[in-house]
Order: C-alpha cells, then sequence, then structure tokens
C-alpha cells in the first residue's frame, strides 16, 4: 500500500510540472510571387490548444493586406477559391493551411522581404489573443519546404 501511495505522489508531482497544452502553429512559409504585382501565398499548420477557438486573421508584415482563402473543386473540375472570413480550430486538432486548400492570400508584397528570407505572420483569435510566428519565404518555381 504504501508504494501505490508514493507513486501516486510521484505522477501527481510529475504531472503538475508538464507545460499546458495551448495552441501550436507551426511549419510556416510563404510562397512569394513570379512576378511582383501579384500576390503570394502563405501555408502552415495550426494544432489546437485545451478549447475550442476560431482563427479570424492572419496579417504579414511585408504585406500591405492578407486575406484567408480556400480553394475548391467546383462542379465541371474547375478549381476556384473563395475568402474565409474565419476557420473553428478544435482542440487539440490539426488544421493545416497548404497549397490546393486554405491559404492566406498576400496583396502587394514588399520585395524587400526576399532580402530578408522571412515574413513575420500575425495570427487573431476570435478571443482577441495574437501569435506570431515566423515564415520562411520560397521563390515561385521552387519545391515547397518538406513539413
Amino acid at each position: 500500500m504504501r508504494i501505490f501511495v508514493t507513486m501516486a505522489a510521484v505522477g501527481l508531482a510529475l504531472a503538475g510540472c508538464t507545460k499546458p497544452r495551448v495552441i501550436e502553429i507551426e511549419d510556416a512559409w510563404v510562397r512569394m510571387p513570379a512576378v511582383p504585382s501579384r500576390p503570394g501565398a502563405a501555408y502552415f499548420t495550426i494544432e489546437g490548444g485545451p478549447a475550442d477557438t476560431t482563427l479570424v486573421n492572419v496579417s504579414a508584415d511585408f504585406a500591405i493586406r492578407a486575406e484567408m482563402h480556400e480553394s475548391m473543386k467546383g462542379s465541371a473540375g474547375m478549381a476556384s477559391m473563395r475568402p474565409i472570413t474565419s476557420v473553428a480550430i478544435p482542440a487539440a486538432t490539426k488544421i493545416a493551411f497548404a497549397p490546393g486548400g486554405r491559404h492566406v492570400m498576400l496583396f502587394d508584397v514588399d520585395q524587400r522581404a526576399r532580402q530578408v528570407g522571412a515574413m513575420l505572420l500575425t495570427f487573431t483569435f476570435a478571443d482577441g489573443s495574437h501569435m506570431q510566428r515566423k515564415a520562411y519565404l520560397v521563390n515561385a518555381g521552387d519545391p515547397a519546404p518538406d513539413a
């Protein structure tokens, strides 16, 4: 019995040392436009934290305007894209923003970003919280980074 009580106490102590689960944003990258006047696109993966939340905006330090979009295939097999105003992020669930699906269109990209090699993305959630992540740049025609 004494061993059981000791093991339970050690287990509780260790559980108190673990970090609480938070939203994670991983593998952020930006496809730069081939023509400077055209938009770029940002991609990333969000892993939900302990509670459901909603992503309501993404902005970039080297873009004048950013919009969340979703690509889809129409009934005739033609690809199309539509803006989306929010994305539900269920607790402990990964949501991908990837080529051919959800993404962030970046308009009027400042070409000085190429010298830096990265952009700072700011993610805004429905509760008003913000997170920032560095997104590495990939030139048009170059392969996408391995996720």
